[in-house]
């Protein structure tokens, strides 16, 4: 196989490898509370195949769930009843004309962008490391650094209508995008050598 053969079929690889991830996710989230441990069954079998290569990342999606059900339950009941309050308490707001409405309208969106963020890296702070930590280091992938933190909202809010173009974009790569950006974010793969 020559060089641009092989260069053509390892980026069609950074395109299906996540889709293909999506695509679990997409199966496994079906269920009201299940949205959580999806993501970060998704997130495990992205980091095995950033890692080793492994190119199953379906199968591996499907593998890692049951695990990652158990560690993540209650965070995603939980997550699924304040997402359910937030956006309740978003479109009573909006039906509001008062000015207390228009104050506590961008603190619901606030929140619901936290927990967002929150979520994506509890996502992949689960695929990286053991169970033992797991809440706080989500807690520092997430807020330590401010820049961190809105690198992963932006990569939320604007991978999925830049996946439009692509069918079922948004629903295949809009996930997986920013927890492979998460996931680079928390466990470089070439870590920088200090100075």
């Amino acid at each position: 196989m020559k060089g641009w053969e092989r260069g053509a079929l390892r980026a069609m690889e950074f395109v299906a490898q996540p889709a293909l991830a999506g695509a679990a996710f997409c199966l496994l989230a079906l269920g009201v509370v299940t949205w959580l441990p999806a993501l970060a069954a998704a997130a495990v079998a992205l980091q095995d195949w950033r890692r080793d290569g492994g190119g199953r990342p379906f199968t591996g999606t499907l593998r890692a769930f049951p695990h990652c059900w158990r560690a993540l339950w209650k965070d995603a009941l939980a997550a699924s009843a304040l997402i359910a309050v937030l956006a309740t308490n978003c479109l009573f707001l909006l039906g509001r004309a008062s000015a207390t409405a228009w104050v506590l309208l961008p603190v619901q969106f606030a929140l619901l962008a936290a927990l967002a963020v929150y979520a994506l890296s509890l996502a992949a702070s689960l695929a990286v490391g053991t169970e033992d930590g797991l809440r706080r280091r989500a807690a520092v992938l997430a807020f330590a650094s401010p820049r961190r933190g809105l690198v992963l909202l932006l990569a939320l809010l604007l991978v999925p209508p830049a996946m439009l173009p692509v069918p079922l974009g948004p629903l295949l790569l809009g996930p997986t995008v920013p927890l492979l950006l998460a996931l680079s974010l928390y466990a470089p793969l070439n870590p920088r050598k200090p100075a």
